[in-house]
C-alpha cells in the first residue's frame, strides 16, 4: 500500500482539512471524577481485593496467554505525527570489550567474561501499551480538571501520568468481531459498530459485567510481524457509539484492541481527530490499551479470563508499555 493509501496519511489530511478554527462542541469537556478531586486513575478505581480474590479462585487451568507483542526495529508504530520509531542498539559487545578494554580489566579477563549491553529508545505509545489519563484532554484540561498550564512541566505531567497506573486486574472478556463475521481479518478500514459488538457477545453467550476488561479483536495483528505497511495502513476499529455503550451502559473498567488506535481511523468528526480518545480518557477517565496480541485467545476460543496487566511506573508519561496476561476462568 502506498503512502496515499495509508490510513495514517488520511488521518493527517482529515485533521488538516478540519483545522483548529472550527467551533468545538461546547459539551465536550473533561470529566469530573466521582472518586475525588485528586483522583488520577479514573475507572481503574473499580479494581478491588474482593473481586481479585474471586477471579483468582475461578482459574480453571494453568495456561497463561501472553497478550504482549515483541519490540523490534521496524515494528509498526504510530510515527505519522513525527514521533520516533522503536530503536535498539548495542552499547557493549564481547568483541568490543576486548578491543577497547572499556572495563579496564585486560584482555585475559575480557576474553573470559563475555559482556553484552544494549539500549532502546521509543515513543511511549509503541507496542502493547496502556494510555494514561494525561494522554488526551479537552480545552487544556485532562480528566478531573487538571490543567496543562498548572500541571504539565518540562519533566512531564504532575497529575495523571503513567506512574499512577496500578496493576490492572479484572475479569477479561474477548469480543472477537473478526471470528463472529467468519473472517481472519476484518475488511480494510472496517468500522466496528454497536450491532457488531452486541451480536458477537450474543453469539458467544457472553455478559459484560461492571468493572470488566473488554478486549476487541479485529484480526489485524496477523500483519504485525510480517507487513508493517498493511498494519499501519488499515484504520479498522470501533466506533464511538459502541464505545459509549460499553462505558456508559455496561460500565467497563478498561478496554483494549489489537489495532493501532482502538477506535476507527480516520475520524468522521471534523472537530475532533480522535474522538474516541477524548471521550474515554478526558471525559470518562477510562484508560485503555492498544496493540494487544489476541491471536492466541482467539485460536483457543477463550472468551472469559482473568486479566493481569503490569505497566511501568514512568513518571509524568502519557503512556506505559504493558505486559498483559490472560488466564482462563470458569464460566
Amino acid at each position: 500500500m502506498n503512502i496515499k493509501g495509508s490510513i495514517l496519511f488520511g488521518l493527517l489530511i482529515t485533521f488538516s482539512a478540519a483545522g483548529y478554527s472550527q467551533t468545538v462542541n461546547s459539551t465536550e469537556r473533561s470529566g469530573v471524577s466521582p472518586w475525588g478531586a485528586d483522583d488520577q486513575i479514573g475507572r481503574l478505581n473499580l479494581i478491588n481485593e474482593k473481586n481479585n480474590l474471586a477471579l483468582f479462585s475461578a482459574i480453571r487451568t494453568g495456561k497463561v496467554y501472553d497478550l504482549g507483542v515483541e519490540y523490534f526495529i521496524g515494528m509498526p508504530s504510530f510515527t505519522a505525527l513525527g514521533d520516533p520509531p522503536y530503536q535498539y542498539w548495542l552499547t557493549h559487545t564481547p568483541r568490543g570489550n576486548r578491543v577497547g578494554d572499556i572495563t579496564h580489566a585486560g584482555d585475559s579477563v575480557n576474553s573470559k567474561v563475555s559482556y553484552t549491553g544494549d539500549a532502546v529508545s521509543m515513543y511511549t505509545h509503541t507496542g502493547t501499551h496502556i494510555d494514561a489519563l494525561a494522554h488526551f484532554g479537552l480545552h487544556g484540561k485532562i480528566y478531573n480538571g487538571f490543567e496543562a498550564d498548572q500541571y504539565l512541566s518540562d519533566r512531564g505531567w504532575k497529575k495523571g501520568g503513567a506512574e499512577n497506573i496500578p496493576p490492572v486486574i479484572g475479569r477479561g472478556i474477548l469480543i472477537d468481531v473478526a471470528k463472529y463475521k467468519g473472517l481472519d481479518i476484518l475488511p480494510e478500514n472496517y468500522v466496528i459498530t454497536l450491532k457488531d459488538v452486541q451480536s458477537a457477545l450474543q453469539t458467544e453467550q457472553l455478559q459484560i459485567q461492571k468493572g470488566d476488561v473488554v478486549l476487541i479483536r479485529t484480526g489485524l495483528m496477523k500483519y504485525f510481524y510480517t507487513d508493517a505497511a498493511k498494519f499501519t495502513g488499515n484504520g479498522v476499529g470501533i466506533n464511538l457509539e459502541a464505545l459509549k455503550w460499553l462505558v456508559d451502559e455496561k460500565g467497563v473498567m478498561t478496554l483494549g484492541g489489537d489495532n493501532l488506535a482502538l477506535e476507527a481511523l480516520p475520524s468522521s468528526d471534523s472537530n475532533n481527530w480522535l474522538p474516541g480518545h477524548t471521550y474515554l480518557l478526558a471525559q470518562k477517565g477510562v484508560m485503555f490499551m492498544e496493540l494487544v496480541y489476541l491471536e492466541g485467545l482467539s485460536k483457543a476460543n477463550v472468551n472469559e479470563f482473568l486479566f493481569i496487566g503490569l505497566p511501568l511506573k514512568l513518571r509524568g508519561a502519557s503512556a506505559s508499555p504493558l505486559r498483559p496476561l490472560a488466564i482462563p476462568i470458569k464460566n
